[in-house]
Formats: C-alpha cells, sequence, structure tokens
C-alpha cells in the first residue's frame, strides 16, 4: 500500500471497527440502545476487557430489548495497551484506567462489580463470588489470559514481586516501574517473551524500546538484554531496525536456540538459567511466562489439551458447550492475533450472531480487522494491521489487505504513526468503554 491509503486504511480500522467488522449489520439488527435496560432475552458477559465490554454494548446497540449483564471484578478496567507507556515514564496510570459509567448510563448494561467464580452449562446459569446466581439465555465469556506458572522452574505467583511480568496491567505495572527507577545506573535489565501463542506478540519488543529510551534518558551506562523463547517475532525488522538507529549497543535480542530460552529461574539472586549458554544474573528481570485461556474457563470445560477455547469462528459459540460464547485472548480465532483490537472486532461478530439466533435470523457473512501499534521511541511508531474473512470456517487473512509498516521512510513517517498511534488509543478505548 502506498502511505497515503495505508494511512487512510488504519485510520477506519480505528474510527470505524465496527462498520468494517459489521458491515451494515448496525441497521438491520436494531439501531441505538438507550439507557433503560432490555425486557428480552437474557445474556450474561463474564469480563470487562476490551471483549466483554465492547459485546455488552454493542449487544444493546444491536437489540435494546436485550437485558444485558456484564460481571467484572473491577470498577476500572487497566488497559494493556500503552502500559507500555507507563513503564517507560511517558504517561501515568491514571491514564490507561477506564470506567463502566458510560455502559450503564449510556447503553443500558447493567453492570456488577462481582466475580464469576462458576459457570452451569446445563442450567444456563452462573455463581457469583459475592453470593447469588445470574440465569442466562446467551453467555459471553472474555476472559483473557492465565500465565503457565509451572512451565518454568523457579517461578510462580509469590515471586511476582521480586520478578514481575507486568503482562497484566496494573499493580505489576507499578512493580515493574518502580524496579526501573531503583536501578543504578549501569545496570542490566532482562525482558524474557514467552513462546507462541501469547497475548499482544509485539508487546515485549515495545516494552524493550520504550525501557531503553528510558534508560538512555536517564541511566545510559545501563543495557537490556531480551532472552527469547522465540527465533522469531512480530514486526522484527521494524524494531531490529529502529534499535539499531535509536538504542545502539543498549538493546541485544537472543533467539530461543542461541540460549534465548529459559529452564529455570533462582529469583533470590534474579538468575536466569538458559536452556544453553551461561546463567544470566540482572538487575531487573521482566519474566513474561506462558499463558493459557483464563481460569474460568478450565473451570467449566471450555478449552481444550492446549489451554484455549475451541470455537465456531463465525459466531464464537463454543464448541464444547451449548448456549456459551468465548471471544478475545480465550478463544483459538483462526489467523487472528490476540490483541485488544481483534478482541473488540470478535466482539461485535459475535454480539451480531446473538441477536440473529435470539431473533430467529441468518447473520450476513462476518469479516474481522485488527490493528497494532507499537511505539519505539515517544515519537517513532510503527504499526501492523489486517483484514480477515471466514473461508471453510476458518478466520484467514485477506490477502493484500492491510499492511506493515514500511521500512526506510523519514522520520516524519514515524513520527505520524506514533501519533497515529495515540489517536488509535483514543478511538478504541471510546468505542469500547464510551
Amino acid at each position: 500500500m502506498n502511505s497515503l491509503s495505508r494511512r487512510r486504511f488504519i485510520h477506519l480500522l480505528g474510527a470505524a471497527g465496527s462498520v468494517t467488522a459489521l458491515g451494515t449489520m448496525g441497521l438491520t439488527l436494531g439501531g441505538c440502545s438507550g439507557g433503560k435496560p432490555g425486557a428480552g432475552p437474557r445474556v450474561v458477559v463474564v469480563g470487562g476487557g476490551f471483549g466483554g465490554a465492547t459485546c455488552a454494548k454493542y449487544l444493546r446497540r444491536f437489540n435494546p430489548s436485550i437485558q444485558v449483564t456484564l460481571v467484572e471484578r473491577d470498577a476500572r478496567f487497566v488497559t494493556c495497551p500503552f502500559s507500555n507507556a507507563v513503564l517507560g515514564g511517558l504517561q501515568d496510570m491514571n491514564s490507561i484506567q477506564h470506567t463502566y459509567d458510560a455502559l450503564r448510563t449510556q447503553h443500558g448494561v447493567n453492570v456488577l462489580q462481582d466475580e464469576v467464580t462458576a459457570i452451569d452449562p446445563a442450567g444456563n446459569r452462573v455463581s457469583l463470588q459475592n453470593g447469588g446466581e445470574l440465569e442466562y439465555d446467551r453467555l459471553v465469556v472474555s476472559p483473557g489470559v492465565d500465565l503457565r506458572w509451572n512451565d518454568v522452574e523457579g517461578l510462580d505467583e509469590t515471586t511476582s514481586d521480586i520478578i514481575p511480568h507486568a503482562w497484566k496491567a496494573g499493580p505489576q505495572t507499578i512493580t515493574l516501574r518502580s524496579q526501573l527507577e531503583a536501578m543504578a545506573d549501569g545496570g542490566v535489565v532482562v525482558i524474557a517473551p514467552p513462546d507462541n501463542p501469547f497475548r499482544c506478540p509485539p508487546g515485549p519488543y515495545e516494552r524493550a524500546s520504550l525501557i531503553a529510551n528510558y534508560l538512555k534518558t536517564h541511566k545510559p551506562r545501563s543495557k537490556l538484554l531480551i532472552l527469547d523463547a522465540k527465533d522469531k517475532f512480530s514486526k522484527q525488522g521494524l524494531f531490529m531496525q529502529a534499535w539499531e538507529q535509536l538504542y545502539p549497543d543498549m538493546i541485544e535480542w537472543v533467539k530461543g536456540s542461541d540460549g534465548g530460552r529459559i529452564d529455570r529461574v533462582d529469583a533470590a539472586t534474579r538468575t536466569l538459567y538458559p536452556e544453553i549458554g551461561d546463567p544470566v544474573t540482572a538487575d531487573v528481570i521482566n519474566f513474561i511466562p506462558p499463558q493459557k485461556a483464563g481460569a474460568i474457563v478450565h473451570a467449566a470445560d471450555l478449552v481444550n489439551n492446549d489451554g484455549w477455547c475451541p470455537v465456531d469462528q463465525r459466531s464464537f459459540a463454543s464448541t464444547l458447550q451449548s448456549n456459551i460464547h468465548v471471544i478475545g485472548d480465550a478463544a483459538i480465532a483462526g489467523k487472528m492475533p490476540k490483541s485488544g483490537f481483534a478482541a473488540n472486532s470478535q466482539a461485535k461478530v459475535c454480539a451480531a450472531a446473538i441477536v440473529s439466533e435470539l431473533g430467529g435470523t441468518t447473520m450476513p457473512d462476518p469479516s474481522y480487522v485488527n490493528t497494532c501499534y507499537s511505539l519505539i521511541a515517544p515519537d517513532y511508531g510503527i504499526s501492523v494491521a489486517a483484514v480477515y474473512r471466514l473461508q471453510d470456517g476458518k478466520i484467514v487473512k485477506v490477502e493484500g489487505s492491510g499492511g506493515v509498516s514500511p521500512m526506510d521512510v523519514p522520520d516524519e513517517y514515524r513520527k505520524n504513526e506514533a501519533r497515529y498511534a495515540r489517536g488509535w488509543y483514543q478511538s478504541i478505548t471510546q468505542d469500547t468503554f464510551g
């Protein structure tokens, strides 16, 4: 794509993702919702992230008669997107927190600050931590990811204050940021990304970039080492070109087959033991464990042997339990990555599928979108975007759609992408929580 058409494409994805994903469905399924709860079928949504909050909102937009209850443990959602900017000292935690006020007051969603402790697929009900149950006609589960602590010797939840993962934004973000601030100039930071699949494929490398930007500014004698379980990563050429330009001799990436894959961790001494090669001791370690679908779907037998949820990729209906849909990071969604934008797109398709099923109509063939921006410095951004469609029951990429930021472009191009990244964040959070 040339730069003009590509910028236009990204703009459309950010500002009108619902139209891109669903065509004219919003016009045929019921229009905009008001603030009053519906009196029709009951849909319970578990999890208030990019997937769950979007699905709750769009269920009401597509059909205001539906009674939608969103169950979310926290009063505010802290986004993983732009949490790396917090780690790099570019913005504060308040800037990535969002309430559910608009869902309540503007869209008529019943938001319960609670946690689902059990799902009864046979009885079409969920149990709540604070007592009581909710019955449903359809259930949408968007639990995000949990961490596979047992996959790495010496690492578990009790060590996360010493070796934070910060892969669920919130207190862990603050812990890792505090460690970076306390580290002396000349210290060593290690980031250890997991093997695929995991949430936000470019995330660890954006994190490395923005931490390096902080170190370059405040602790220039420091080093950052990426010990990667993989031999390649998302947008690799773009990241490495930027690192050579912006952070020469500061960032070193070690691929899995060359000693990046970690077998064991000694949290007390902050030492990593690679599969091959010598142990590595660092001042700050950000170890991102392997991942699986969130705990609640395991308890409800919604996962396969790999720890993820198989779904009908047209509607996101579980293939293991009836009347339950799974969206977002937990779902097996063909070629779509596990990202906030992908979850937002899947949520709209899922909402349309549920409205169609409950109304006895046939949903048109869906399409799906994803875009992902990465900041490498405050004024240096890169991106990847794609459109997906259903083919033989699987979500596949539409050839020629989207694109990746080009290599070897003027600085102004990277500055524009950094500006677009901030606009994208405003757009996606408004679409989800506004």
